[in-house]
This record gives C-alpha cells, structure tokens and sequence, in this order.
C-alpha cells in the first residue's frame, strides 16, 4: 500500500495518490492532472477510482480531464447533483482498490455532499481517513457556504457536529487524518501548519473537536468567520456544471505577442494586464494600467479575491519561462480566459521604446521622519482584519486588500497614499491596483509591518 500526500502551497490544498497491488484511487486532484497519470504510469498501475470529498469552492479539480484520460468513474458522496457522469456513492458504501477498501463516510456540515473516506488496510483495520473539510488539522471546514432554504449557518453547525461525532470521533484514536487543505486556505480560521496528525492528537488540541457539547461547537465554529472569496460559489458551480479542457486554456493562452501586439491586444480586447513577477522587481518599472499579483505568493487565491469575473481576458507579464505555470495557477481557480503573454518578458516592451511607470518604496526608517515632518500622512494597513486587530500602527487605516474592490471609491486621487502589509507582497497588489485605477501618488513601505513594528511608531 503506497499513500502519498501531494500539497500544493499556494492553494494550501492537499491531493491523495493511493496506491495498492496495481490499483490507484486519486482522491481531490488539481486541475491539471498529468502528473498523476505519469506516477500511475511509472508504477505500472491503473487508475481505478477518482473520489471527491465535495464540490470544492476554492479551486477547480481535474476529475473530469482525469476521468476522460484514465477511463475511472468520478465518484461523490449522497446527495451530489452533476451535470456530468459520476457515481453518487451511498453511506457506507465499501470501494476495493487492490488488497485494501475505501468506504464512504456521508459527513455533511462544510456542504451537503461532503463525505470522509474510511482507509483499511489488507488486515481490514481502520488506518486513515480523507477528510475533505470535514476535518483540518486544528480546525474544522466552515458552515457557512451552502446555506439553502431556511438552513442556517448555524444549522450547518450543527450538522457537522453530528457528522464529526457520529462517523469520525468514533473511529480508533490511532487512525491518520489526511485533510484537503492546511494553514493559508480559507476554507477554515484555525489550520495548522501540519497537513496530517492522529485522530487521537487533533482530539487533544483541535479546539472545534474539544467542544463541551453542540451548542458551544456551534459558537466556536460560526464565530470569526470572514466572508468567503467572491471566486468561491464560481468555482464550486465549475467542479458541480463542468469546465473546458486544461489542454484548450493553454492552446488559448500560451501565445507569444510581441511589444506592438500585446499593446493592440490590450486595446482592442479589454484585456486586464497581469504582471506576476515579484514585487519589487514590478516596482522598478512596469507596463502603465497594469496589476502585480506575484507567482512568489498566493498567486491563485489572491486573483481569485480580486478579479471578480472569471472570464476576464488576460495578458500575462511574466519572468520568462514563467508563463506556463501562471496559466496553469490561473486555471486552478477557474481564469481559463488568458488570451497571450509578452513574449520576452517587460524587457521586450522596454527595448520596443513603450512608457513604463514605476512604484516608489520608503524604509521603516525613512517614513518614521516622514512621519515626524508631517503626522497627517495617510497610512493604509492592507492585512486581514484580524492582523491588525492583533497590532498596527494607531494612526494607520484599516483597509484590507481583500475588500479593496469596496474601499478603492473612498481614495482621494489627490492624494498621496503609503501602503503596508506584513512583508510587501499584498501592499505591492493594492499600489499596483490603486495606480491602475488613477491614484498616482502611492508609495510602499519596505518590509511592511515586519520591519515598522522594530520602529517607534509602533511603540508609542
């Protein structure tokens, strides 16, 4: 029996290859899917199941491209609806793979459809568990993104509480939970940095699962919730209705333009500019009207927030040789409408004569004087609520970059704006943007709060 575990970091989404006596179950895989076709491959094996845990609203899978390419049935828990053929599973319902079984555990509570898979080994003994985001590893999956009818949040609530308690908690204390996602995905508030633990380890420490009873679970879970990502119901209408080919996105987008041709597609198609390389080599000078979103970071779950209509046309601005990997990101989240790339890189619209713009970076140290010159400075802290509830500067406003789309009409364009986040990579995204939309005068502060936190401001 072979279980491999294969994380993608900037989704902060755990897929599953499981592996016995020539049989391979694939359980949540990415959108693109070659990868698990060249590891059954390479192993001589065949694979024989795709099982989905539930529509995932925070990427797009690859059950379809990989259920037309390995011939295996997708396979879903109760109450799923697709468009496409799939194998809606019953409770309880036993799925041979070589010498070992898989059996179907219904656990709704994140969704209705959501299911836990029950591994037992060629003894018949519990080993593991995929849990979807039914379990994370120190949290629980979020209540509040299928609610129906007269069904609450709260309802929900509830419901996971009996599915965690009736068809996981019960299982040995030994057992492995392997969740769909770890720290940085927002599909849950308190994930851990591990990506699997015991049952009986996340019993301890797991605050969801220490709950006294129901009606504390219910508080515990409903309560620090953030909205979730616009993209979210998008992507989960994607994995329920189907979506075109990985292989037709890259036909469309892996088209090299040169300098006059970028600039004539972004004329004529309203294309938005992407620039996804990193933050401070975007800063030193950059394509005008165009947005930095950096490959360096959450690439996918950050223009997920953003760009609010999936089919957008866009026109990449990469390192060269990066512009595969920006496509297939974009992909994972549902932006299949790349319509080309700048073929060269900025450099190429640089020796084409083309204006550039830059984005001016102040040190900590710098702006303290700044500061000092002149307290009236306007400061936007663009972290997450809860980091600046947590620390900031007390004379900076609270403007998380998620929200940005709201707060961008209550900039003055007048005005001159310095931006920080924790490090620079979100800060760089809201000056880029706020240029984009004619805000002139922005200028990031080096380092963000990491480095204004050492400073006196943060100390007065």
């Amino acid at each position: 029996m072979k279980i491999e575990q294969i994380y993608t970091g900037c989704l902060a989404e755990a897929a599953y290859y499981v592996e016995s006596n020539g049989e391979v179950a694939i359980i949540d895989p990415l959108r693109e899917v070659s990868a698990y076709l060249k590891k059954a491959e390479k192993a001589g094996a065949k694979i024989k199941y795709i099982f989905e845990t539930h529509f995932h609203a925070d990427f797009v899978s690859g059950h379809l491209d990989l259920s037309v390419q390995s011939g295996a049935p997708i396979v879903y828990g109760p109450t799923a609806q697709t468009s496409f053929p799939a194998h809606i599973a019953i409770d309880g319902e036993v799925f041979e793979l070589g010498a070992i079984t898989i059996t179907v555990l219904h656990t709704p509570g994140h969704t209705n459809e959501s299911v836990t898979y029950l591994l037992k080994d060629q003894s018949g003994k519990p080993y593991c568990i995929f849990t979807g985001d039914t379990l994370f590893i120190g949290d629980v999956g979020r209540p509040d993104l299928v609610q129906q009818g007269a069904l609450t949040m709260e309802d929900m609530a509830g419901t996971l509480y009996d599915s965690l308690h009736n068809k996981i908690l019960t299982l040995p204390d030994e057992v492995l939970v392997y969740p769909a996602h770890g720290a940085g995905s927002a599909c849950g508030k308190h994930m851990s940095k591990e990506t699997f633990d015991t049952l009986g380890h996340q019993k301890e420490v797991n605050y969801a699962l220490k709950a006294a009873n129901k009606a504390e679970f219910i508080k515990e879970v409903t309560s620090g919730i953030l909205p979730p990502p616009q993209y979210f119901a998008k992507n989960a209408a994607m994995n329920k209705n189907g979506y075109e080919s990985v292989d037709q996105v890259y036909e469309k987008g892996l088209k090299p333009l040169d300098a006059a041709e970028f600039e004539a597609q972004a004329n004529h198609t309203g294309a938005l500019l992407l620039d996804t390389r990193d933050p401070q080599v975007f800063a030193a000078g950059f394509i005008p009207s165009s947005i930095n979103i950096g490959l360096s970071g959450q690439f996918a779950p950050w223009v997920g927030a953003l760009i609010t209509d999936l089919k957008q046309p866009l026109l990449l601005i990469c390192e060269p040789g990066k512009e595969q990997e920006a496509i297939t990101r974009l992909a994972r989240v549902g932006y299949d409408s790349t319509i080309g790339y700048l073929d060269g890189g900025i450099q190429t619209w640089i020796d084409a004569g083309k204006e550039t713009e830059t984005i001016a970076s102040v040190s900590a140290a710098d702006f303290e004087l700044l500061y000092d010159e002149n307290p009236e400075i306007n400061v936007l802290d663009v972290r997450k609520p809860g980091e600046y509830a947590t620390e900031h500067l007390d004379f900076s406003l609270p403007m998380a970059l998620d929200y940005i789309n709201d707060w961008t009409p209550e900039i003055k364009k007048d005005q001159t704006y310095y931006i920080h986040c924790a490090g620079g990579y979100r800060s760089m995204i809201a000056a880029s943007i706020l240029k984009a939309r004619g805000v002139e005068n922005v200028i990031d502060i080096a380092g963000g709060y990491g480095a204004l936190k050492n400073s006196t401001l943060a100390k007065a």
